[in-house]
């Protein structure tokens, strides 16, 4: 609700009133302008300044995006984990995911190389996978920087693998934009083959599972990605 931009323009008092709402959110959705004044111990002046200052007309504004907010951030109910399991058996291995597995293998089989990329839980993932690979006989590395130099020699006839649960991520687009550029093929396993990341690749294996929030992070279940990456891993594995 509240930005950086927002935070930094706060001047003393308006800070203090920022801090005291942050701790009292739901008390405060619920105050009269008067009530929350004699609180912070500043003017309603201050108070409608400060409606101002977080694009809202006054203070009965902010109240209702301050009562959104709170209901947005209650804690979440999360599903049991066998649920996302059994959404990922009947939505995706009833498809043409194993026949998109084959296909990744036999281009991956054909690559020089293998580069693993993601970023924050598909970062994780993406350096088991890497590791996985290694493991099976397909030397791969994971890299996490996009500024990371890759010599030509790397580049030339590699085959990328891209994580995203959104497929939306800013560090994962630009660079497999970077990578694809230079050469390298594309294989992105995210959670539908509508996004960015997806549309972008040579090949891309959707899981769909329904995204899990909790307080701003995304708790999706990482289960088909680690049934995916091994999978392939195995096909790499009997092409060989």
């Amino acid at each position: 609700m509240f930005t950086h931009k927002m935070i930094a323009s706060f001047n003393e008092l308006e800070t203090s009133l920022y801090n005291y709402i942050s701790q009292n959110s739901e008390k405060v959705a619920y105050m009269r302008i008067r009530e929350l004044a004699d609180e912070t111990h500043v003017s309603t002046a201050t108070i409608l300044r400060f409606c101002r200052k977080v694009d809202c007309e006054g203070f009965s504004e902010f109240k209702v995006k301050l009562k959104m907010h709170v209901e947005e951030n209650k804690k979440t109910v999360l599903k049991e984990s066998q649920h996302s399991v059994m959404e990922f058996f009947d939505r995706t291995l009833k498809g043409d995911i194993e026949e998109n597995i084959r296909e990744a293998a036999r281009l991956v089989n054909k690559a020089d190389s293998v580069i693993f990329i993601g970023i924050g839980s598909s970062g994780i993932l993406a350096e088991y996978g890497a590791r996985y690979f290694s493991s099976l006989g397909k030397f791969s590395m994971y890299i996490k920087d996009p500024l990371f130099p890759i010599h030509s020699k790397v580049r030339y006839n590699s085959a990328t693998i891209a994580l995203s649960v959104s497929g939306e991520s800013n560090f994962t687009v630009t660079h497999l934009n970077q990578i694809k550029q230079e050469g390298s093929k594309i294989i992105s396993i995210t959670n539908n083959k509508h996004s960015t990341v997806a549309k972008i690749s040579d090949i891309n294996i959707p899981y769909y599972v329904t995204e899990e929030w909790f307080e701003n992070a995304n708790i999706t279940t990482q289960v088909p990605v680690i049934y995916i990456l091994e999978a392939l891993a195995r096909e790499i594995y009997k092409l060989g």
